[in-house]
């Protein structure tokens, strides 16, 4: 189950994949240099704008403390588990069938952690300049 912990409050964030749409989390930059993230979900079978992507299983020492993310992209695990923290301490899970968008490229950005400390496989898929990510945020407040 994913989950997310905002302002000590745990939150579920699992949805369920549809034939219209997979789920998805958002890291964004505030205009005050803090990281935070919004669920969401994509559509399927709507074509995005990109140009690459390639496939990695181990972790840059820069990946292990708090940093923002060097580009727009698109992070789709394809094994393991991983615990992303933002500036406010919240925290939310990514697995296998959540795509994760990480837009947080200004300011103090992000963490993550695998819980279980296992292999993590994903696909980085970077957005193309000035490209429509193509996030439909949920209308749940937090």
């Amino acid at each position: 189950m994913d989950t997310q912990y905002k302002n000590n409050q745990h939150v579920d964030v699992s949805s369920k994949a549809s034939a219209e749409f997979v789920p998805a989390i958002r890291l964004m930059s505030n205009p005050d240099g803090s990281c935070t993230f919004e669920k969401g979900k994509m559509p399927t079978l709507t074509h995005i704008d990109v140009s690459a992507f390639w496939i990695s299983n181990q972790t840059e020492e820069w990946e292990k403390s708090v940093h923002p993310a060097p580009r727009r992209q698109y992070v789709v695990t394809i094994k393991g588990t991983v615990r992303f923290k933002v500036t406010d301490g919240s925290t939310f899970l990514i697995e296998p069938g959540t795509i994760l968008l990480a837009e947080d490229i200004d300011g103090e950005g992000h963490s993550w952690e695998m819980p279980d400390d296992k292999e993590w496989v994903r696909l980085y898929i970077p957005m193309a300049e000035n490209a429509e990510d193509l996030f439909i945020p949920d209308t749940m407040i937090f």
